[in-house]
């Protein structure tokens, strides 16, 4: 009997369905071996090497591998393919003692990978092996040391990390930008036009046109800064005479986007699916044990030669020849240094339509599944073609000329859209108009605008700026974001946008002003490009380690010394304690934030913080009896919901917001 260890019993259970008899194949159940979580299990002094520990839930499951490894005449192992797999089929190795373990490794779970697999063992790479120990020995430093600084200085329970202290100073920060913000006012003014008929009968086909010019001068220079100028334009713009003054008709090609990697499927679930990146890689793992997707965590997008022969064929078969390139699409690989696994995400057979899976899938790794597959297909189809149109015309009155656009597109072939609608309202043509036309107005709508402060970051946004910056790789994303939402220093708000609690500013500042290193951009994306060096046997995983401990374990001991708890979470506020006069500062507690008298011991006055958010009069008893809207969540589902602060004597409920007075003003046309 042959051996086969591979992590998951659903991984198992797909590869012994392809394997015959003399085969058995069995899970780990992850690593069967870690550093130890009571102490920091690293010996510093002898070149960082790390002493691993067999968890306890991993001990009977290294009993039954003993056991069935002695009677099998030979051990396959069989993990995932990247540095996380690598070092799991090492820690596999080296705890059942094996001498003459093979290693194979595949990019999807099917037949034909397998036997593939098996035809072309290896040795267990030492170099991927030795990059995750790196990284993993780098954050158990980082946590273990830094984590017990924020215990004593601002609460027990904290956690710092290399990566997650990264992610939060990027929340913050673009909480900061956001609180800064200060809205301009701006009007645009739009015109529901149609073409002057010679035949009262003829169909009248309006479309709408924006002013984007006056007398030469772009609205985006000149300004409609107020609802007066803006009158005072669209009274002229009643008595102006309309007309044609150019029209311009292009054609346009469009590629497809490359099929996914980790990064590019977590940013398209979030946005098609509002799925959190945790969940999205959740999903994905069960499709990819499964057999129905390649592996998940990538930032690889090639495709295999013989992957790109079937998708052409799948695609000249279900679309016909025209919706077949020439030549296969491909796709430069954005990240710096792409590593893990060798292949984008893609579904291991094309012919497997989203449809065939529908009835026996998970409805949300139906969802994902359905995404992967659509993104592959496209990723191989023909460029789509449209033909745009942009008419110019000129509204004049007796001393002023005013420019109007709009702009139409028709497509003149989908190629890829047949699969990937990414483009909305892509057949939008406008009526059939030329120079010369005279135009009637219909109507003219004028509207107020703000400019808007930078959006908060969600899941694909910040996925996509720690991609950017080199911060953070495929099997770590998720994880990431998790994280800093379990620790309490960043919530979802209602639009699940991420927005950072008290706790996860001063945690961050506390970082930023002591730690700076730590939550550097550059220097956490260069040790990032160290940690993959290491997998090129470039350099030693202890001298990365060496070269950033020393100056981090001595900047640690001096702040111990310089920050205490009170320089930590004492802030500043205008409050006065009514007991002494003297002014209040915010705290933070075991149980948040909270008023504290500045003068204490001598006063020891406390008060709860009011929320910064507005007060909102409650629709229904607000002006009578004083009743403002407040925040709840429902017992049922979790649900937020709005109602009155004097329930039970006011039972005003909304699943929606209501808006301020100053809200209305702010929104009013």
């Amino acid at each position: 009997m042959n051996l086969v260890i591979v992590e998951s019993p659903t991984k198992a259970k797909t590869i012994g369905g392809f394997l015959g008899p003399e085969y058995e194949v069995v899970a780990s159940y992850g690593h069967v071996r870690d550093l130890p979580k009571s102490k920091i299990g690293i010996d510093i002094e002898n070149g960082f090497e790390p002493i691993y520990v067999v968890p306890p839930k991993a001990e009977p499951v290294i009993k039954d591998l003993q056991k069935r490894a002695k009677k099998a005449k030979s051990i396959i192992l069989a993990t995932d393919e990247d540095r996380e797999g690598e070092a799991i089929a090492f820690h596999i190795s080296e705890t059942l003692n094996l001498k003459n373990a093979s290693r194979i490794v595949f990019h999807e779970i099917t037949p034909s990978a397998i036997a593939e697999a098996l035809q072309s063992p290896r040795n267990i790479d030492m170099n991927l092996v030795n990059a995750q120990q790196g990284r993993r020995v780098l954050d158990r430093l980082v946590g273990y040391e830094l984590s017990p600084f924020l215990w004593r200085k601002i609460k027990y329970g904290l956690s710092a990390g290399r990566v997650q202290s990264v992610a939060l100073r990027l929340i913050v920060e673009r909480e900061e930008a956001v609180n800064a913000f200060k809205p301009d006012e701006y009007w645009t003014i739009q015109a529901e036009l149609y073409k002057k008929q010679k035949k009262e009968k003829s169909k009248k086909e309006s479309f709408r046109a924006e002013l984007y010019k006056i007398n030469d001068t772009a609205i985006e220079k000149l300004g409609i800064p107020n609802k007066e100028r803006a009158d005072t334009i669209v009274n002229n713009l009643q008595t102006a005479r309309y007309a044609v003054s150019d029209v311009q008709e292009r054609s346009t090609r469009r590629n497809p986007n490359a099929p996914f990697t980790t990064s590019t499927l977590q940013q398209d679930a979030w946005n098609k699916l509002h799925y959190s990146s945790k969940q999205t890689m959740m999903f994905a793992q069960k499709l990819y044990e499964q057999g129905y997707i390649t592996y998940m965590r990538t930032d690889s997008t090639n495709i295999a030669a013989p992957a790109l022969q079937n998708v052409r064929e799948y695609i000249g078969k279900e679309f016909g020849k025209t919706y077949v390139p020439e030549h296969p699409h491909v796709y430069k690989t954005k990240s710096r240094m792409a590593q893990e696994a060798h292949e984008a995400i893609r579904p291991t057979d094309p012919a497997r339509t989203p449809e065939t899976i529908k009835s026996s899938a998970d409805p949300k790794q139906y969802k994902i599944y359905d995404l992967i597959w659509k993104r592959f297909i496209a990723s191989q189809m023909e460029q789509a073609i449209f033909n745009n149109q942009t008419v110019l015309m000129a509204a004049t009155t007796s001393d002023t000329t005013y420019l109007f656009k709009a702009t139409g597109q028709r497509v003149v072939f989908d190629g890829f859209l047949a699969v990937w609608n990414i483009v909305e309202k892509a057949n939008t043509p406008l009526p059939a108009l030329e120079k010369g036309d005279e135009l009637e107005l219909q109507e003219l709508f004028p509207e107020q605008h703000f400019t808007q402060p930078p959006p908060r970051f969600n899941d694909a946004s910040l996925v996509k700026t720690l991609e950017q910056l080199g911060i953070g790789r495929p099997s770590t994303y998720a994880s990431i974001i998790a994280t800093i939402i379990e620790r309490g220093y960043v919530e979802r708000n209602e639009g699940r946008a991420l927005q950072p609690t008290y706790l996860g500013n001063i945690v961050n500042e506390l970082l930023v002003k002591h730690f700076q290193q730590i939550v550097d951009y550059q220097f956490t994306a260069k040790v990032e490009e160290d940690l993959d060096r290491i997998a090129e046997n470039a350099i030693s995983w202890q001298n990365v380690i060496k070269d950033f401990y020393a100056p981090f374990h001595k900047n640690l001991e001096q702040k111990e010394q310089e920050v205490s708890r009170k320089d930590a979470t004492e802030k500043p506020s205008t409050e006065i304690c009514d007991k002494c006069g003297a002014t209040m500062v915010i705290k933070y507690g075991k149980y948040g934030p909270f008023l504290g008298c500045s003068k204490y011991p001598d006063c020891s006055n406390i008060k709860k913080i009011d929320s910064h958010e507005p007060k909102i009069p409650c629709p229904t008893c607000g002006k009578d009896k004083g009743g403002t809207v407040v925040k709840r969540r429902s017992k049922a589902r979790k649900r937020i919901f709005y109602g009155c602060s004097r329930w039970p004597e006011c039972n005003f409920v909304s699943w929606k917001q209501p808006q301020s007075e100053d809200d209305d003003e702010n929104t009013a046309a």
